[in-house]
């Protein structure tokens, strides 16, 4: 049979598109990601975290899960994620007693008198806002968010400025002094466009943290969202913060 020039073309074409996709796969089976050999396409989500005040007991797990994944420097005051506790005096509620040893990364001891006023934690992080103001001071783009709504910092662009870490209204933001780079919570994204869970999320033994794909109609935190009396911090700097808690006092700053 005989083969044109076209033919043949197409089909070489073909093959390479096939060996080019099959090479893609089996590196991650052998890496042991078969998740991964899905494509990931971020046009197709938009990432939120929930997080149930009511359900979390600042244990630290969260805090130690985060910089043991993402290489945190170990030591106090760096954290891309902490737990703070907050004790109310219903005599004066309008002046919360605020604690976070080390982050609450070895958890909290026993402080308060149990009844003696309302004593509750709350987890902290990047809030990765749709409108950051960290992503409008950085002079050189170094912080930028995502299509599907994650707000990542460009080591290689950062340099060690410090004006996001002055926007940013929340507290998320440290300069690591071994790469005199911006950090800060990144949602995991490296497990997120693998299918997987944050480190926080997956180790949190009350489930008090939840991950949500706010463009996955089947994700329950639709549901949660929903039937939730849900809040965000400083709601008054309309940044789109994409952190949502239930439960959360009206104290907590």
């Amino acid at each position: 049979m005989e083969t044109t020039r076209r033919d043949f073309l197409m089909v070489g074409t073909k093959l390479l598109v096939m060996t080019a996709a099959t090479a893609s796969a089996l590196e991650h089976v052998l890496a042991g990601t078969l998740e991964a050999t899905a494509p990931y396409t971020t046009a197709d989500h938009w990432w939120a975290m929930l997080i149930d005040v009511e359900k979390c007991i600042g244990g630290g797990h969260c805090v130690r899960a985060c910089k043991t994944e993402n290489d945190v420097l170990d030591e106090p005051m760096y954290f891309r994620t902490w737990v703070e506790r907050y004790h109310i005096d219903m005599t004066d509620p309008d002046h919360p007693l605020v604690d976070s040893p080390d982050g609450g990364i070895n958890g909290f001891s026993e402080k308060y008198v149990e009844g003696d006023g309302k004593t509750f934690f709350v987890p902290k992080l990047c809030n990765h806002c749709a409108d950051s103001p960290c992503t409008q001071v950085c002079p050189v783009g170094a912080t930028f968010r995502t299509n599907d709504g994650v707000v990542l910092i460009d080591k290689d662009y950062c340099v060690g400025c410090r004006y996001c870490v002055q926007a940013c209204p929340y507290g998320c933001r440290y300069l690591d002094p071994r790469s005199h780079t911006a950090d800060k919570c990144t949602l995991c994204y490296h497990r997120l466009t693998k299918g997987m869970v944050p480190a926080c999320v997956e180790v949190c033994p009350t489930g008090a943290r939840q991950i949500a794909d706010l463009k996955n109609r089947k994700d329950p935190a639709h549901e949660y969202l929903r039937t939730h009396k849900i809040q965000v911090l400083k709601p008054q700097m309309a940044t789109g913060a994409k952190v949502y808690y239930n439960g959360l006092d009206g104290a907590v700053r």
